[in-house]
């Protein structure tokens, strides 16, 4: 895909990417750390149990040179007899076997960790592509791995090479040594040679495991517009993403609208703009704004007022001023404090006097001049 749209993948993999490569089973897999894990615990066990694991095996080959008169006259009996030999040489290594089991199954979950995918077992038909195996097959990946193959070969012979040149006169030797003594010479050499195997294997591994890590974070690096894709594709189309906004302002002018009802004023430009007010005069909060909108939404504040014998106030430079000043729910800036006060002492004082026939003079509330804004929302000239 990158190759095809010129992109070249500089993009580290998005979490999304990294979720999807381990559902297919993508995940870092060091093949050198399960045999160095397997050759320490090896060593670790031959150290303990070395002595009574060959001693075992000397009285077990002691036992099968022995001659028995049984066989001669019995050749039936041989079967048996080499079948109880085997069960009893498997159950000498059992403990070992089980451990290295058990630690090569551990080991290989410790660079990328435990997963099962089904996917990796799916047959895949596109690796019946020559042309995509001869692609592996001297790709960079190949050569890394040969790479590994040939310095590990290197480590392990020269290691084994060392342990047999120090080794070189038992070994010439043993052939001619007591069984219990040939036993213990070959132990001995046996897990020395398991240390220095072990050594060299950790390091091998200590090298593969970041650069297995390092090889999967770049086969999942990303193109920019790989990057883009997912994220659209994640987050949804814009137009989605404008229908669930414009839903959203719906509800939210909806249970704005609730409101106006038990506003005490509405203040108006008197057509582009609209705010409800509420005040307790019991309390001692300034009057909050419950309600604004322009030109269609305004419109709607206005009949909803109307529906509801809200009284509505025409005032265009105290409404722009309170729509672009004051939030939704919150109360009006202390700099409008006056010219409100008389707005609501206007309405309040018409409340009153309904019925009693009393003149009520409607002020003409002033707004400061940093308060001046025009159907833009800028700030006016004074």
């Amino acid at each position: 895909m990158a190759e095809e749209s010129g992109q070249d993948k500089t993009e580290e993999p998005t979490a999304q990417r990294l979720n999807k490569a381990r559902e297919d089973g993508q995940i870092a897999r060091s093949q050198e750390l399960a045999p160095a894990a397997m050759m320490v615990i090896a060593t670790v066990f031959f150290s303990m149990m070395g002595q009574h694991i060959f001693s075992s095996m000397g009285q077990l080959f002691k036992h099968q040179l022995q001659f028995d008169r049984r066989i001669t006259d019995k050749a039936e009996l041989l079967p048996a007899i080499f079948g109880s030999s085997m069960v009893d040489g498997f159950l000498i290594v059992l403990p070992l076997m089980a451990i290295l089991y058990v630690i090569a199954i551990l080991s290989t979950t410790l660079a990328g960790g435990l997963i099962f995918s089904p996917k990796m077992v799916m047959p895949k038909f596109s690796k019946l592509n020559p042309m995509t195996g001869l692609a592996r097959s001297f790709g960079k990946d190949a050569l890394i791995n040969l790479g590994k193959a040939v310095i590990k070969f290197l480590v392990v012979g020269a290691i084994l090479l060392v342990a047999v040149m120090n080794n070189l006169d038992d070994l010439t030797h043993i052939s001619q040594m007591d069984l219990n003594v040939a036993m213990k010479v070959a132990g001995t050499i046996i897990v020395d040679s398991c240390i220095w195997l072990s050594l060299g294997l950790v390091l091998v591994a200590l090298v593969d495991v970041p650069l297995q890590r390092h090889q999967l974070n770049e086969k999942l690096k990303m193109t920019k517009q790989e990057v883009k894709d997912e994220m659209k594709n994640s987050e949804g189309s814009p137009e989605v993403k404008g229908q669930i906004r414009r839903r959203q302002q719906e509800i939210l002018n909806n249970k704005m609208m609730g409101k106006v009802k038990d506003a005490d004023v509405v203040i108006t430009n008197p057509t582009h703009f609209a705010v409800a007010l509420s005040y307790d005069p019991m309390g001692d909060g300034a009057p909050m704004l419950v309600a604004k909108g322009d030109d269609g939404l305004a419109a709607r504040i206005r009949e909803e007022a109307k529906a509801h014998n809200v009284y509505i106030f025409e005032a265009p430079l105290l409404a722009r001023a309170l729509y672009f000043t004051t939030k939704l729910d919150h109360p009006i800036p202390e700099a409008l404090y006056h010219a409100v006060a008389q707005v609501i002492a206007y309405v309040f004082s018409l409340n009153q006097s309904y019925g009693r026939g009393q003149e009520v003079v409607k002020p003409s509330p002033t707004v400061p001049n940093d308060m001046k804004f025009d159907s833009n929302g800028d700030l006016m000239n004074s």
